[in-house]
């Protein structure tokens, strides 16, 4: 029966044309748990708060809410694939199987460029909280200056960034039991935060529909300061292919994966949204310019007092590391994907499994590595949080766009949805709904990536130094990896897609067909 059950978890890692390698030791709620720390209602919303007051008021909900609306329709797409091919990689492995060489190496390049750079950005949410409990953890400086933030916001995301990268590097059982309590941690302080903060509300819920001003000195007025704060929501909602691509390491995949994926994005917005619409009826000033400047931490301790607001922090502090644990996990997981195709630099040891943990240890060293260096790289700018974020969030769009635009050919040329073998279980599927919601969803993601890449001096060089090259970072950070990446694939491409022979399920049965070979025939009996 187990032999059974273990054949159908690997159909989509053979239909890929490989062999498992990865160990299927995820439990059931680990699945839900790293995609929902991807997610992380805490992270997000601790991390850019406060650029979403200052940008819309308390109105910045609703650029938070919009976005999911957008997001959710590209998740639902995603909930289709992964139910389909739940397997390492999954953007790059989807637009594999439904587009081109090229959309389907880009897509493998920017999500793990989004991954890396998304570790670097969550990492700097150690700066938002850990000065806020004591300023023992403000090691260089004292905080006031913004290049003692920046430089001690850097120090404090690298060591959490070396634990992420040692825990990362053992056996996904024990990366799934550690993201669990951070999970169960992050839950359960955000529902009592809910509550506290709801005990000590000093306005009715309609503050959410005040933007205090907001829009002054823009030439679309409120429109142009709600389409600037969508940065908040962008940075939520997006990641949300994860639970797909770790799904090779968990049993059942085809239909954990796509309602691991429902069951963290519904999680995320219910908490998320009553999060901030509580912070808004709680804080004692609502038009109070800490609140711009000092996000959900500032309206904490204004509202639960220093030391129950402390308390709350640390459970930020658990959430932040598990979101950057998950992301971490996801990043190596893309690379990895693509090492086995033969698709990166030194992809023999890029994939390579380590026979004892199973973990895929060398991409796990390298995303810490290069998320560090992100941060060294910047550590003299005030301003890399803004800049570091949207770079993720449209590198992920693009990717994603490399998924559903493949996606929609293929449902308007008949080849999508499959048709299903008979007697498959049934699998998630979106029906008459699917066309609608592909061309909808790709529509949104070009709108959210143009959003999101104009090069406003308002969010990416709002303060002084003003350097041309702050303000135009997203644009030519994207022109770049853009042009990179494709000069990297017309050499590769020479050489196709070569499944390395430690993970080709044709090498793996030649190997099993030769060693049968190779054993003697046993003697016939000669009888009496």
């Amino acid at each position: 029966m187990q032999d059974q059950l273990r054949h159908g978890d690997d159909a989509a890692v053979r239909e890929m044309g490989y062999v498992q390698r990865l160990d299927r030791s995820l439990g059931h709620f680990a699945l839900f748990a790293l995609q929902y720390s991807y997610l992380s209602v805490l992270t997000g919303i601790f991390e850019l708060f406060g650029f979403g007051y200052l940008f819309a008021g308390p109105a910045s909900i609703w650029a938070w809410t919009f976005v999911f609306g957008g997001q959710l329709m590209v998740a639902l797409l995603f909930c289709e694939l992964g139910a389909e091919w739940p397997v390492a990689g999954s953007v790059y492995n989807w637009s594999k199987k439904l587009g081109h060489g090229w959309s389907a190496w880009m897509a493998g390049w920017m999500v793990l460029f989004t991954a890396i750079t998304t570790v670097a950005a969550v990492a700097l949410a150690a700066q938002i909280v850990l000065p806020t409990v004591s300023p023992f953890f403000q090691f260089i400086g004292s905080g006031s200056n913004p290049s003692n933030y920046a430089e001690n916001a850097v120090l404090l995301g690298g060591i959490m960034i070396v634990l992420t990268t040692i825990i990362n590097s053992l056996r996904v059982k024990v990366v799934g039991f550690v993201n669990n309590l951070t999970v169960l941690a992050e839950l359960g302080i955000c529902v009592l935060l809910i509550v506290l903060l709801l005990v000590h509300v000093h306005r009715s819920p309609d503050v959410i529909f005040r933007s205090l001003g907001a829009g002054k000195g823009y030439s679309w007025g409120f429109f142009g300061a709600f389409l600037a704060a969508m940065l908040f929501g962008g940075y939520q909602w997006y990641g949300f292919d994860t639970a797909a691509s770790l799904a090779e390491e968990a049993p059942d995949p085809h239909k954990r994966a796509p309602r691991s994926i429902l069951q963290a994005l519904t999680a995320t917005f219910v908490l998320g949204f009553l999060l901030i619409l509580v912070a808004y009826m709680a804080v004692p000033n609502v038009s109070a310019s800490g609140i711009g400047t000092g996000g959900l931490a500032y309206v904490v301790d204004k509202v639960l007092g220093t030391t129950l607001g402390d308390v709350m922090l640390v459970g930020v502090m658990v959430a932040v590391f598990g979101c950057a644990l998950a992301i971490q996990a996801a990043a190596t997981r893309i690379m990895f994907a693509m090492a086995r195709d033969g698709q990166l630099p030194f992809s023999r040891r890029l994939a390579h499994v380590n026979e004892t943990s199973k973990a895929v240890v060398i991409p796990t060293v390298i995303t810490g590595v290069i998320a560090v260096a992100l941060l060294l790289i910047n550590i003299k700018s005030s301003q890399i949080i803004y800049i570091v974020t949207s770079i993720a969030i449209i590198t992920n769009s693009v990717a994603y766009l490399c998924v559903t635009v493949p996606l929609l050919i293929a449902r308007l040329q008949g080849r999508w949805p499959r048709q299903q073998p008979a007697g498959a279980a049934k699998r998630f599927t979106l029906g008459r709904f699917g066309l609608p919601l592909n061309i909808a969803a790709v529509v949104w993601g070009v709108g959210l990536t143009v959003d999101l890449i104009w090069p406003r001096g308002s969010i990416y060089n709002a303060t002084a130094p003003f350097h041309w090259y702050l303000r135009f970072g997203p644009l030519l950070a994207i022109g770049i990896l853009l042009i990179g990446g494709s000069l990297y694939y017309i050499r590769a491409s020479k050489r196709g897609i070569t499944i390395l022979d430690e993970h080709s399920a044709s090498e793996a049965t030649r190997t099993v067909a030769a060693a049968a070979a190779a054993i003697p025939a046993p003697l016939e009996s000669t009888g009496a």
